[in-house]
Formats: C-alpha cells, structure tokens, sequence
C-alpha cells in the first residue's frame, strides 16, 4: 500500500497535519507502507524535516492508493479512482460542500470521514477535540485578562507549543470569577485539562448556584443539567435526544451567577437554544465571557454572531443592540468565537491525531476490520452512496 500525506489548501491556511515526520518514518519502519508527503509550504513541518528522516516529499500523489488529509480537498485537486481520508464536512449535509460530494461520487472516490470512525459502541475514534478544548480554554481566560484588565497571556498561536502555553498559565490571576463548562466528551475533557492546570475549583453544580466563594470555582454541567421538560416529566438524555422539542433550557439559572462561559457540549438542530438573545437582555444576565468553542453561528448560544479568526479571536456582542461592539465595554459580552483552535498548536494537535490514527485506525486499514470500522466510516464507494449515508441522497441531488 501507497499512502500519501495531502498538503492543504483551504483558505486561511491549516498548518495541521495527519501525520509528523517521526511518525511517518515509524511507519516506514514497521509497516509494509510506502509513504511518501506532497511538498507544502504551509504544513507545521517543514518538507525537510520528513526528508531529513527519508521520507520522500513528492508533487504528484497519482500512484498513491490512499490520501491523508485534514481538511476538505478542492475539487479541482481530487484524484479519481482513490481511497480518501479527511473531514468531509458533508455527513451533516453542508450546501456548501455539495458538490464536493458529487465530485466524489462522480470520480469513483473511496471517501472515508474522520468524523464517522467509530468502535462498535458507536463511539468516535479520532479527532482534534482535545486541542480544541485546550486552546478554547485558554483562549477564555485569554479573553477575560483582556476583559478585565486582570492579566495579558500570549495567543496561543505565539506559544513555542503546549509547554510555553502550560507556562503562561502562571500568569492568570483570578479572585472569585464563576466559570461554567458545558459537555462531557473530548473538547470538554481538553477545557478541563486547563481549567486543572490553573487550579480553579470545581464544584457541584448545586454549590455553584446557592453558594459564595472566596476563589475561583468551576462548574461541568452535562445536557440534562440545563434542558428540562417542557409539562415537568421526570425524563433522561435519551428522551431528550428523541423528543428535543419537548423540552426547554434552564441554563439561566447558571448565567446568573456565572462570569465565563466555555462550551464543550454538542447541538443537534431542534434541541433549545441554550440562551436566547432576549435571554441575554435580561438584568440578572451575568455572562461576561462567552468562549464558544462548538461556534454554532445564530445558533444556541445567542452571542455567537458570526465566526473568529485567530489573528483576531476575540468580539463583542451588545446584548441590548444585538449588534457587534467593543468588547471592553461594560454590559457587551466578550466573544471567542475561533472556528479552528487546534491550529493554534498546530504541531502538538498534529502529534496527538497521529497517534490516534497509527493506533485506532491504520491496523483497520492494512489489517483485519471486524468490526467495520473503515466500512461504517465510508460516506461513497464505487460511484455511489454506502448504505450507511444513503440518507444523504437527496442532499448529493440537491433535492
């Protein structure tokens, strides 16, 4: 087998890589894989730093059988008749990779999307969530030094890596701030990473509400702590799941008595706003931070107007005007809104996501898959949609 490491070409550039020199030559070195990388003037790493360890940088991946990729490839770069791998950002029918999706299809593409490979649990495998959370948390405390005139830590894009970042964690200087992060899978357990290293407090999320502190303390709260039923049933998350329209958010018994908020949590359409921009308006609304690392636009969290980049992360949103202000004015809310935080440590998120793939995903791919791992993840395959995401035919229709 032939594997080729994809430069990337979206725009602004992702530095990010599937795989890092070391791990390309462990692979070389332990494998029956050719693995060769297209030259790129973007990537984290540099082409000499594979071909200083004898991996081969190439411009032309036609003789490769499988491409690794992070981000979407352009559909004027896709190589008919080959195996793929990268987010899709197609399974939740995004209009604007439609035809993406189509060129595939038409080109006889094996697509395969990160985000759809799963144990027999039907949990993810592999994914930049961890760094996500990280750089998101960071980027919260970032924001609320800036915020209020506490402390100033360099972008983490300016960090030499994750140990610079750990180090300027030093400087954060809290006193009573509440904190709330909502979620329970990886970019949460990333923000908790953090949230650790700073010693900030965590506590239930009934102390959060009724109590007072003299430090610094945290809430986790998970989807059942803020969503409730609408006519009061008892219920679960897996009613919740099934009927989100028979429910409401109770998440302003939080924002009452909270300063920052980081959201680690997942949305699926037709489940409650978490706050609305009217609940935002409210005068026990105490949010100053909102650091929104799922970055839903209009979406459940009403602050989020529109994306941010990470030259420059950080917005206000005015509550009463509903409009973008400056965000160091008293009664605007802060906004973080970066759509791709793990490229902010590029190298370090890159590592992390190879290990990953070498040990949950590449024995599957040169080996056994009895559990269908690769199958389960394959959005088209011989011209057509798999079974698994015929749901997407009237989407790649455009229907």
């Amino acid at each position: 087998m032939k594997i080729g490491l994809l430069k990337e070409e979206k725009i602004p550039s992702d530095e990010r890589v599937v795989l890092t020199p070391k791990q390309s030559k462990w692979i070389t070195e332990n494998t029956n894989i050719n693995l060769v990388v297209e030259s790129s003037d973007v990537r984290c790493f540099l082409d000499s730093d594979y071909s200083n360890l004898g991996i081969e940088i190439v411009n032309d991946l036609s003789d490769c059988d499988v491409l690794l990729g992070v981000k979407e490839v352009s559909i004027s770069s896709l190589i008919s008749d080959k195996i793929y791998f990268y987010f899709s950002h197609t399974i939740k029918e995004q209009s604007y990779n439609r035809d993406l999706l189509q060129e595939m299809v038409q080109r006889n593409i094996t697509m395969i999307d990160y985000e759809v490979l799963k144990d027999k649990n039907n949990k993810r495998l592999i994914g930049f969530g961890r760094y996500a959370g990280i750089v998101g948390a960071y980027n919260a405390l970032l924001t609320y030094g800036l915020k209020s005139d506490k402390f100033f830590l360099k972008s983490a894009n300016k960090c030499s890596g994750i140990k610079e970042l750990y180090q300027e964690l030093n400087k954060i200087k809290l006193s009573a701030e509440k904190i709330i992060l909502t979620g329970n899978g990886r970019v949460s357990d990333g923000a908790l990473e953090i949230l650790r290293k700073v010693n900030i407090k965590e506590v239930s999320k009934e102390d959060f509400i009724t109590k007072t502190f003299n430090e610094s303390v945290f809430c986790s709260l998970n989807t059942m702590d803020y969503n409730e039923r609408i006519d009061g049933a008892l219920s679960d998350k897996y009613d919740f799941y099934n009927n989100p329209e028979k429910y409401q958010s109770s998440f302003l018994n939080y924002t009452k008595h909270a300063d920052i908020f980081i959201t680690g949590h997942f949305y699926k359409s037709g489940s409650p706003y978490l706050f609305t921009r009217e609940d935002a308006k409210s005068e026990d609304f105490n949010l100053q931070v909102v650091a929104d690392i799922s970055c839903d636009i209009d979406g459940p969290v009403a602050s989020t107007i529109r994306s941010s980049t990470v030259a420059k992360p950080i917005y206000g949103y005015n509550p009463e005007t509903e409009l973008e202000d400056d965000f160091k004015k008293r009664d605007v809310i802060a906004v973080m809104a970066v759509d791709n935080l793990p490229c902010e440590l590029a190298k370090d998120a890159s590592e992390y996501f190879g290990n990953e793939f070498i040990n949950k995903i590449l024995p599957h791919l040169i080996g056994e898959d009895p559990d269908r791992i690769i199958e389960r993840a394959t959005i088209c395959k011989d011209g057509k949609l798999t079974n698994d995401f015929e749901y997407l035919r009237n989407y790649l229709n455009g229907i």
